[in-house]
């Protein structure tokens, strides 16, 4: 009992969402086959989580993404309104052309470097980017999981999905933009936070800066180990490009990735290499997660959701599937939400699909298992030592899940273009 008490409450969490989920097969609650499926589904998606984070650990060990921060900091010239929107940006077009876990472990390393060379806390940089990994991915196939199962079912193009999805992007970044700017990087905002860690130490001079206008431009960052940055730079680029350009599996992408910065720090530093590099927590937590949430499926949620969602394709319609999809999603997990919210909705009701995933995936900022990449965020947050107030975190991520989501649900349904 006293190792259980020593553990981060996730770390509970984790460990009994895997009990309750293997109890649930042992019992029979969830049948044996039923459960091999699930974890069928997963185990690529648990690939991907066990080699991208060592590649992110590894990689910020390079100070990789020190470098990369002081390039953005010097592109801001002093302004903090002229930064802001450069992480916007940044963090719109790194989830949209890539996917939302990507960012979230590639990303937030990045924001919360360049806090301490900004003069401001580190909890605005880290909200910029959790909050716009999950609303900035509603345009293509490839920006999240969800979004290529809607697309299969509603048979579109990547093309097809983002002439239908443009507005409600763009609903959904603004909306963003603005909860970023008037709870996190206003005037007076920006030291509220405190953090703490290697990635976001704030000086006084930082702190006493972050309440004004400007900043000094930081001079660019040189890295200890050339050999070390040069590879785990190339090795980054080389799995964005594999799942760009390629098509590459992510899991075999960042697999191979990892692969190549484990063999370079072997060669030149190896007591980076330790079993901390391994993220047990997610890869407990996840496959718990899909057995729990597969139980519920089997014994109800299904006709549930069904009775929830409706079988109205309309505007009333999208609205209450969008609000069934953000609001369970924060409750258990945005992906098996989808899933089983997928199978509820009349297989015509295309609107009202697009109207589930946009509650899937611009839905679950409030809790911090809603989505993976919420999931991958507050690990890289906990690596740096950063403090996110859990308080401010929902009650923030409460009023944007409601704005976003209503906006963009609106926005769907005043582009309606007789698609279908």
């Amino acid at each position: 009992m006293s190792v259980l008490r020593r553990l981060h409450v996730l770390d509970r969490v984790a460990i009994g969402l895997l009990a309750i989920g293997l109890v649930c097969v042992a019992s029979g609650l969830l049948p044996t086959a039923r459960a091999g499926d699930a974890m069928t589904r997963i185990a690529p998606l648990l690939a991907f989580l066990g080699t991208v984070i060592a590649l992110a650990e590894l990689t910020s060990r390079a100070e990789v993404f020190d470098v990369v921060a002081a390039k953005v900091a010097r592109a801001g010239r002093g302004s903090y309104a002229l930064l802001f929107l450069l992480c916007v940006a940044f963090a719109s077009v790194t989830t949209v052309s890539l996917n939302l876990d990507t960012t979230a472990v590639l990303l937030t390393p990045v924001m919360l470097a360049l806090a301490s060379r900004v003069g401001i806390a580190a909890v605005p940089l880290a909200m910029t980017t959790v909050w716009l990994a999950n609303t900035a991915s509603l345009l293509l196939p490839v920006s999240n999981l969800t979004n290529l199962l809607a697309a299969d079912r509603v048979a579109l193009s990547s093309l097809g999905l983002a002439g239908r999805m443009w507005a409600p992007q763009l609903a959904a970044i603004l909306v963003t933009m603005a909860c970023l700017w008037g709870f996190y990087w206003r005037r007076g905002r920006r030291t509220a936070e405190s953090a703490g860690g290697p990635g976001a130490v704030l000086v006084a001079e930082g702190v006493r800066r972050g309440g004004a206008d400007r900043y000094e431009p930081p001079a660019a960052h040189r890295p200890a180990d050339p050999v070390l940055f040069r590879v785990c730079a190339v090795a980054c680029a080389g799995f964005l490009l594999a799942i760009l350009v390629a098509d590459v599996e992510l899991w075999m992408a960042s697999a191979t990735a990892a692969a190549v910065a484990v063999g370079v720090f072997a060669l030149r530093d190896r007591s980076a290499l330790r079993w901390s590099l391994v993220p047990w927590r997610l890869l407990v937590m996840v496959p718990g997660m899909f057995l729990v949430v597969e139980t519920v499926n089997v014994h109800g949620l299904h006709e549930l959701l069904a009775a929830a969602v409706g079988d109205d394709g309309g505007l009333l319609g999208q609205f209450r599937a969008a609000a069934v999809g953000g609001g369970l999603s924060n409750v258990l997990n945005n992906l098996p939400v989808y899933l089983a919210g997928e199978a509820a909705v009349p297989v015509g009701n295309h609107d009202q699909l697009l109207a589930l995933l946009i509650g899937t995936n611009a839905g679950p900022v409030i809790t911090p298992w809603a989505s993976l990449a919420t999931l991958l965020w507050y690990e890289r947050c906990v690596a740096y030592g950063v403090r996110v107030p859990v308080a401010r975190l929902m009650g923030t991520g409460a009023v944007l899940a409601v704005t976003s989501v209503a906006a963009s649900v609106t926005a769907l349904a005043v582009t309606r273009q007789g698609v279908w």
